[in-house]
């Protein structure tokens, strides 16, 4: 049985709010923080039936935590919540563990390492792959940046709302794997929104279509579990336009201080930007097929 800690989440989102909810029927003292008070007391409301505690700050979330979890929007969020002045690193316990699932630059998870290291924090930057469904179903695969002490201390943590840890490297690496996950799905996301629309145009049964090519070489999981509902012109399934945007900017940011050229990466993005324009930014990333004409409702 998973050892009882004091954890303290921060960050309530589509992702946060089922990980807190794990953390909490794992059997862990839960402490809460969350910016926006409304989608607090929305998961409060959903969520009655287990013990938590709130806080009214982030350094009053940390203060007496094992464990302190973040899962915010951006490197600026990252940093006030973090290193601001009533920050997690104001009140964090010497030997605490500080896990950070945002989906950041490597440079703010280095930042965070450093600092957490002269505080003689633990510190893991762990953002995650596996949509909301894996969130709900406490399946995520977690891609790992920090010391090997760190991510052993995390497992017992991890336990509760993942099936997948990979301890990729040093501090930021974790970051750095993220965003070669969000180049692959701009990519697959992109071809199966031509795919889709083909088929379409041709007057094709689309389960049909899927049942003969989800067995082959082109299965993924976004067709497996966004084919369907794409034809359907079904988008709210998590995962928001906005966000993929904000992601394939950091791989870019960081594929121009590399070296290395994104072409495929930076034609997805501006393919996003029409998805905005037209509306879709708090969509689901597979509205990408908005922006191709539907044939089906052609006159």
């Amino acid at each position: 049985m998973t050892e009882s800690r004091n954890v303290s989440f921060l960050g309530l989102g589509v992702m946060g709010a089922p990980i807190a909810r794990h953390l909490a029927k794992a059997g862990h003292k839960l402490t809460l923080y969350n910016r926006s008070p409304e989608r607090r007391d929305r998961w409060l409301e959903e969520n009655s039936a287990l013990s938590v505690r709130v806080a009214a700050t982030p350094a009053e979330a940390a203060e007496d935590a094992d464990v302190v979890l973040t899962c915010v929007g951006n490197d600026d969020d990252l940093a006030d919540v973090v290193l601001g002045p009533g920050g997690v690193f104001t009140t964090l316990k010497k030997g605490g563990l500080f896990i950070d699932h945002t989906t950041a630059s490597a440079r703010i998870a280095r930042q965070i390492a450093v600092e957490a290291r002269d505080l003689q924090v633990l510190c893991v930057d762990a953002p995650m792959t596996g949509s909301q469904i894996g969130a709900e179903n406490g399946t995520l695969t977690l891609m790992c940046g920090g010391r090997a002490d760190a991510i052993a201390a995390a497992m017992p943590i991890f336990a509760a709302y993942t099936s997948r840890v990979v301890h990729i490297g040093k501090p930021g690496a974790g970051q750095l794997a993220k965003m070669a996950n969000q180049i692959c799905i701009a990519g697959i996301v992109s071809g199966l929104s031509e795919a889709m629309r083909f088929a379409q145009a041709s007057h094709l049964d689309t389960d049909k279509v899927y049942e003969a090519i989800s067995g082959g070489a082109a299965q993924s999981w976004q067709m497996d579990n966004r084919w369907k509902t794409m034809a359907e012109d079904s988008f709210d399934f998590g995962f928001a336009v906005d966000w993929m945007r904000k992601d394939l900017g950091l791989a870019m940011d960081e594929g121009r201080g590399l070296g290395v050229s994104l072409p495929i990466t930076a034609l997805v993005n501006q393919f996003y930007a029409e998805v905005q324009a037209m509306g879709g930014g708090r969509m689901d990333t597979s509205a990408l097929v908005r922006r191709l004409p539907n044939p089906a409702k052609k006159k």
